[in-house]
């Protein structure tokens, strides 16, 4: 049997089959594609931070968290009933100091303190309120907590610098012209007012009120040796006082001005001149003596 002929063949020597009649040039052979590297496999989550734990291990917080607050509300509560509840933190005593006048007994009576409460729970200010109420004498009064079972009142009192003759009894004053307390019997070393202001040109404008605060600076500023020698304190007007003081000796102080620099000069008038009966300090640069 005759074998295919040439055109069925095609070209002599080619393994490729004949290209179909009217086609365009013959395509160039493709270039085989480089193989794809292969992807890095995918790194593993680090493992959790936690001392030694191995990686991938995954610790669980929330019952360590739930353990915790358990401790501190514990640890809260049992703080709240030893301060409140429990019998180890409670007032057993109150003490004072600082009385003078008053006695201890007078000072704790007046505060009031509840014996028996919680420590804690004492109102500090409203002991201090009832002190300065009850007793008009105390002019300051620190309260605090001595711990474990004690409230300490640490109290000063007001001091008088001038008396005011109220029938039988005298009123005591003190530097700021508070009228503090009443006494049957004048303390020693302070003295007396005595005001007579009802004739004086300038009643309308200084009226008691006035002339007794004027008198109070004048009593307050002077030195301790002469307010111990003073008796007396006369106001006959705002600017006329005098000074009446042992051994039958009489001040002209004027106004209150300068009441510091006519005390300073007053001292020295006594130490010049201790025999002498008046001394004038109305004008304290111009200081004179008589009666000696």
């Amino acid at each position: 049997m005759a074998g295919a002929t040439t055109a069925q063949r095609g070209n002599p020597g080619s393994d490729r089959p004949a290209r179909k009649a009217g086609t365009g040039s013959p395509k160039p052979p493709r270039t085989p594609k480089s193989p794809k590297p292969p992807k890095p496999p995918k790194a593993s989550k680090p493992a959790e931070r936690s001392g030694a734990r191995g990686p991938g291990v995954r610790v669980r917080r929330g019952p360590v968290l739930l353990a915790a607050l358990a401790a501190v509300l514990l640890l809260a509560g049992g703080g709240t009933w030893v301060l409140y509840g429990s019998s180890w933190l409670r007032v057993e005593k109150v003490t004072t100091g600082g009385t003078e006048v008053l006695t201890p007994e007078q000072v704790v009576a007046a505060a009031a303190v509840p014996v028996g409460a919680p420590l804690v729970g004492v109102d500090t200010d409203e002991i201090a309120d009832r002190v300065r109420g009850r007793l008009p004498r105390i002019d300051s009064v620190d309260v605090v907590r001595a711990w474990p079972h004690g409230i300490g009142l640490k109290v000063t009192e007001r001091k008088p610098v001038l008396l005011i003759k109220k029938d039988a009894n005298f009123v005591e004053v003190d530097a700021s012209g508070v009228r503090f307390d009443t006494v049957p019997k004048a303390p020693a070393g302070v003295p007396v007012l005595e005001l007579n202001a009802a004739g004086s040109p300038s009643a309308r404008r200084f009226d008691e009120d006035r002339l007794l605060h004027e008198a109070v600076l004048i009593a307050g500023a002077l030195p301790e040796p002469i307010s111990k020698a003073t008796v007396q304190v006369k106001v006959g007007s705002y600017d006329s006082v005098v000074l009446e003081l042992t051994g039958g000796r009489s001040v002209t102080w004027g106004s209150g001005e300068q009441s510091e620099a006519k005390g300073r000069a007053l001292t020295a008038l006594l130490k010049a001149a201790p025999k002498a009966a008046h001394f004038d300090v109305s004008v304290p640069t111009a200081p004179a003596v008589s009666g000696s």
